[in-house]
């Protein structure tokens, strides 16, 4: 029986690139594991053309990634400003009620809390969620379903506004997402939503966001459809350079709602683009296999010279780029990472060590790959100390850039 989209339930979808086999891209192996089995699934994006949603098969659940999650929002600066920089344009007023799907660790909600704006943080986490109380914002453990958020609405009141932040493309379930945000919303709110933008994912050759916990990856296109089909109306859209390149999209539940000018301007953008059609997808693997190919002779090459390379970050897009490319410590020895609950554990598949940062200075390494490329301008300066001893940072996306 052929897969069915998701979200228009047609069966017509043509691939868009094959990755292979890898496990789930958040699962870090402690050292007692290392002797074990890792299960590996399909890593096959496919894109449906009646909708132009772009996915992969749902083959591991929620559950088994966000019940205890590895990744802390707050450990990274920049990430924190635009949350704050988000919370101050609201200008919330203090009668307000503002609710976060997928709050992690409190990262957004703790500005609202600190406006004297009563607020709830809904985060399936348990560790990161238990982090965002310690921190003083009110936060359910639980997974958003439509009843989630009746029952919600029924005990906090209906929200002014609803902010989901890069949850949209973790969610298996779209329609029973939306229809859960639409649940959380008062009739005269805004739900605002950020999420990958497919565009910049193919313009930039940004393969390495594609894995298991993302279940599709938007245009505008699908995006309004997937609103849509939950009882939101898209009304505006702003491109965002967070992520390698975001949209927020700002929904209502008025159904006579107009949309502004910028949402025909981007849906123009991507029709231009050619991801109205499956003209716009043809040449994707192609470029991916070209990254595979410099970065692994870039790799190679430095070792055969007995130049020394070290990691820089443990993010989830860098997962994907380490085992499609075959990487393994023979060819980068260590990665580190600025969050402790990854320290002394072992990305998944590639089995690298992940280190305190300090470890960068302490070996002094030639060269610095750089894993999480999205934050580029926040790294460069962090790591600006690595060229006190001729170190450079390499960069994998979008082409191999060597960077002093």
């Amino acid at each position: 029986m052929a897969a069915a989209c998701r979200l228009c339930g047609s069966t017509s979808l043509a691939g868009v690139v094959d990755l292979g086999a890898t496990p789930p891209c958040e699962s870090f192996l402690t050292a007692d594991q290392l002797d074990e089995p890792e299960t590996t699934f399909p890593l096959h994006l496919r894109v449906c053309t009646e909708c132009w949603l772009a996915q992969l098969p749902p083959l591991i659940t929620p559950e088994q990634t966000f019940t205890e999650y590895a990744y802390f929002s707050s450990y990274s600066t920049s990430w924190v400003e635009h949350a704050r920089s988000f919370v101050k344009e609201q200008d919330l007023r203090p009668g307000a009620f503002v609710v976060e799907v997928a709050s992690n660790d409190g990262y957004l909600l703790r500005h609202v809390v600190e406006g004297g704006v009563r607020c709830l943080g809904i985060e399936p986490s348990a560790n990161v969620g238990q982090a965002a109380r310690d921190a003083g914002v009110p936060t359910l453990t639980a997974f958003l379903t439509e009843e989630t958020g009746r029952r919600v609405r029924e005990e906090h009141g209906p929200a002014d506004l609803v902010v989901a932040n890069n949850v949209y493309a973790h969610i298996p379930d779209v329609i029973g997402f939306t229809r859960g945000l639409r649940a959380l919303v008062a009739d005269h709110g805004r739900v605002s939503i950020e999420v990958q933008h497919l565009l910049t994912l193919m313009e930039l050759n940004q393969w390495d966001t594609i894995y298991h916990e993302h279940f599709q990856y938007y245009t505008v296109a699908s995006a309004r459809r997937a609103l849509a089909s939950g009882g939101l109306t898209l009304v505006d859209v702003e491109l965002l350079p967070t992520h390698g390149g975001s949209i927020r999209l700002w929904a209502v539940p008025d159904p006579s709602a107009t949309p502004s000018h910028r949402v025909a301007d981007v849906l123009a953008m991507e029709k231009a683009a050619g991801l109205h059609e499956l003209s716009g997808y043809h040449d994707f693997a192609a470029r991916v296999a070209k990254v595979r190919r410099d970065l692994l002779r870039f790799l190679v090459d430095a070792a055969e010279a007995g130049h020394t390379v070290a990691g820089y970050g443990a993010p989830g897009k860098g997962n994907t780029l380490l085992n499609h490319c075959g990487i393994r410590p023979d060819l980068l020895p260590y990665t580190v990472d600025r969050n402790p609950y990854k320290h002394g554990r072992f990305t998944p598949g590639s089995r690298i060590p992940v280190l305190p940062p300090e470890r960068i200075a302490a070996d002094r390494p030639d060269y610095v790959l750089v894993l999480p490329w999205n934050l580029r301008d926040e790294l460069v300066e962090q790591l600006s100390y690595v060229r006190e001893w001729g170190g450079r940072l390499v960069f994998p996306i979008p082409e191999l850039e060597v960077v002093s």
